[in-house]
């Protein structure tokens, strides 16, 4: 026998909240403050009027504007206590920074590589006590072998040098191990640019300019530069934005401009150019740059003075001659393998060839970048720069051209690491900018750098003071240096070209250890030209089209 179906609800219509209920934490604060206010005047106490004025009357404001404002939900619901979350939100890098981080969290450098930067630029002791605070068990942790019979290598440190150039530039240059990433004048201020410079020339090290151009900052201390042409071709460019030769060799020739580096893209956004906001763009900067004031400077994403790795290595040859034989390359983040071995193959087949490669990593640091390119777009730079050295070892090249490694340096052992992954030489941006009194706000892109280094706010600026800051980015760097001889010398070598992979041990798995030639298998010398590199090589090299990145 079939059920019966059940009568249909009569349906109950929605519950429509009163408007007390609806609107009791409001009207309870605005009662209250109202009779606050009312207290105030009738109790006739001294300046109850004056109170009345200067702090019931604004609250009582404030809460009816939060009231019937539509765009924060937070402050409607809840008026003038809701204020309260944007506060804690905008404390919460220097609660997390001074509070709640442990000394080994890398976010992005961590408590105890900014102290040993801090520690070494004013001079003070930087030993640690107590022993390791890392856990040397967990994977990923490195360490350099050290040899039963070390030698003392600390007499190399500061005569050291590479030569970039030698035998082939009119004007070759010999850097030091350590050296002032690119950082432009207009993301750094004129204050730090002049103490980076400076400290520089106290130090004997070099600075890069980054895209932005030379400024009379760059040139008043006397610190030998390394010139960046980006894509912007801040400071060589014609109206219409392309490459001005006349511009260029104007700029090249000054004294200080040692070599001139050419920036196919950065490791904090690989592919995706950049942008000065038009509120950091003062008459000054728009001057060295040749640009308009007050607006938003971009950087497209690719040169226009080049298409191909033919074209690229044209141009290099054409820089190398407008600067009378100074010293010419290019920085990179390694994307697609096939791209760089494109360049590679167009060495081989015209002979030439550029004096450097600078190779930045994927986890590079920027004043302003999009979270998708910081996080998702490059190759680390531990692996690019293995790639690029293996890559011109494979292509007989690797004696002509030397390699630079950019990016989050801040140890003598972070110097060692990168030259046994095939560098002969470093570059450090963030470290020096910790050196100059940068506390890692996390403000770079707001103009609101509260040390006075990434802002162009004068009251901002005046408290970064050139001559003290410069002789701690010089003590830095040759404390640094004098680090990497000390492990050198524990090793049992004297110099850092005497360093390979197999001296660099890394914690792959629980129990397992292997050297840094065992995870990058080097690559045997021409190996690619007479087909004995493994075959993922050879793949990579036959697809390789010295005419096209594409």
């Amino acid at each position: 026998m079939p059920k019966k179906p059940w009568p249909p609800r009569t349906p109950v219509p929605p519950r429509v909240p009163g408007f007390i209920e609806h609107w009791s934490p409001k009207v309870f604060l605005a009662v209250s403050a109202v009779a606050l206010a009312a207290t105030c005047v009738a109790g006739y106490f001294e300046h109850g009027a004056l109170w009345c004025l200067v702090v019931i009357v604004p609250l009582v404001v404030l809460g009816l504007v939060d009231m019937f404002q539509t765009s924060h939900a937070i402050r409607r619901n809840f008026p003038v206590i809701g204020h309260l979350r944007y506060v804690l939100e905008s404390l919460r890098p220097e609660i997390r920074q001074y509070f709640v981080e442990s000394d080994l969290e890398e976010n992005p450098i961590s408590r105890e590589k900014r102290s040993i930067v801090y520690q070494r630029a004013k001079g003070e002791l930087d030993t640690l006590p107590f022993g390791t605070r890392a856990d040397v068990y967990r994977v990923g942790y490195e360490w350099i072998a050290h040899s039963m019979a070390p030698v003392d290598a600390s007499g190399e440190a500061e005569s050291y040098r590479v030569a970039i150039g030698e035998g082939r530039c009119a004007k070759p240059y010999r850097a030091a191990l350590l050296n002032v990433s690119a950082m432009s004048f207009g993301s750094l201020s004129a204050n730090a640019i002049l103490a980076l410079n400076e400290g520089a020339r106290l130090g004997g090290f070099y600075h890069n300019t980054g895209e932005g151009g030379i400024s009379p900052y760059h040139l008043k201390p006397g610190g030998d530069l390394v010139w960046q042409i980006g894509t912007g071709y801040f400071g060589c460019r014609k109206p219409d934005g392309t490459f001005c030769p006349e511009s260029f060799q104007k700029g090249a020739a000054h004294e200080q401009v040692r070599m001139i580096e050419v920036k196919l893209s950065q490791g904090a956004k690989p592919g995706h150019g950049g942008i000065l906001p038009g509120r950091k763009v003062t008459e000054e900067i728009a001057r060295i740059r040749h640009v308009p004031a007050g607006k938003d400077v971009i950087s497209p994403p690719a040169h226009t003075a080049f298409r191909t790795p033919r074209e690229l290595l044209a141009f290099l040859d054409e820089l190398r001659e407008l600067s009378g034989g100074k010293p010419v390359g290019f920085k990179l983040c390694v994307g697609r393998r096939r791209d760089f071995l494109a360049i590679v193959k167009a060495m081989v087949e015209t002979g030439s060839h550029p004096d450097f490669i600078t190779v930045d990593g994927g986890e590079g640091g920027t004043g302003a970048a999009p979270l998708e390119f910081s996080n998702s777009v490059g190759m680390p730079l531990a692996d690019g720069l293995n790639f690029v050295h293996n890559a011109l070892v494979g292509a007989g090249l690797r004696e002509k051209v030397k390699i630079i490694a950019a990016g989050k340096i801040t140890t003598g052992f972070h110097v060692l690491h990168k030259i046994a992954l095939g560098a002969d030489l470093t570059n450090a941006a963030r470290a020096m900018m910790i050196a100059l009194g940068c506390i890692q706000a996390l403000k770079c892109n707001t103009n609101q750098c509260p040390v006075g280094v990434a802002t162009q706010d004068p009251r901002l600026m005046r408290g970064l003071v050139v001559a003290d800051k410069a002789r701690r980015v010089a003590n830095f760097q040759r404390k640094t240096v004098e680090a990497a001889f000390e492990l050198l010398g524990a090793a049992g070598l004297r110099r850092p070209d005497e360093l390979g992979p197999q001296h660099i041990f890394r914690r792959t798995a629980s129990g397992q250890i292997r050297s840094l030639a065992e995870i990058h298998p080097p690559l045997s010398p021409g190996a690619l030209l007479d087909g004995s590199a493994p075959e993922e090589w050879l793949r990579l090299w036959d697809a390789a089209d010295p005419a096209s990145f594409g």
